[in-house]
């Protein structure tokens, strides 16, 4: 690996990291050049600005979410098979790594200002997006899921999952998150699948 490229994707780690548990606004720049042990210019060669980092982070992660979705895609299996999976390995980053899911939450939805250049509609998060939706075209093909509005589907199914995590992040549900699996994958399909 190219070490700028190394080096940019460690920053890009120490960024979220920072950014997920303190807020976009209340990390600077010298706090991610601190924690990363770098000089604040030597930081500016990597990202020329804090927006401009914000924006590559999110592209990160919705890379790295999006390449877990394709490989369920690319499975064999059944849509209420790969529900339960896309379920399972959403709610495996929100424990293993949650600054990914946070920095969505906390950072991505909370500051849009920050992102209106650049990032218009789902363009920051596309990698994410496109793979879900070809989740829902293969779905829709086969016959297992009912034809509806993208957006429509894409919120039901998103929405379930962020509601849980938020609830599992404010210490509210009685069991882990991997204890619900089954049953919002159940609820997930049941919500969308044809009847």
């Amino acid at each position: 690996m190219d070490k700028r490229i190394g080096k940019s994707e460690k920053i890009l780690d120490a960024a979220l990291m920072l950014f997920s548990t303190r807020g976009f606004y209340a990390t600077t720049i010298p706090d991610i050049a601190k924690a990363m042990g770098m000089s604040v210019g030597n930081l500016y060669n990597y990202f020329s600005s804090k927006e401009i980092l914000a924006k590559e982070i999110i592209k990160y992660s919705s890379d790295i979410l999006g390449a877990e979705i394709r490989r369920v895609n690319e499975e064999e299996g059944n849509t209420k098979e790969k529900i339960r999976k896309i379920v399972a390995l959403y709610f495996e980053m929100a424990s293993s790594k949650p600054q990914h899911i946070n920095y969505f939450l906390r950072v991505y939805l909370a500051n849009r200002e920050v992102f209106k250049d650049g990032c218009e509609g789902m363009l920051c998060v596309s990698a994410f997006v496109t793979e879900l939706m070809i989740f829902f075209e293969e779905g829709v093909a086969c016959g297992e899921l009912r034809n509806q509005d993208f957006f429509s589907a894409f919120g039901l199914f998103m929405g379930y999952l962020g509601g849980f995590v938020f609830l599992n992040g404010e210490g509210v549900l009685e069991k882990d998150l991997n204890h619900y699996v089954d049953d919002i994958a159940l609820n997930i399909y049941n919500a969308l699948r044809h009847p």
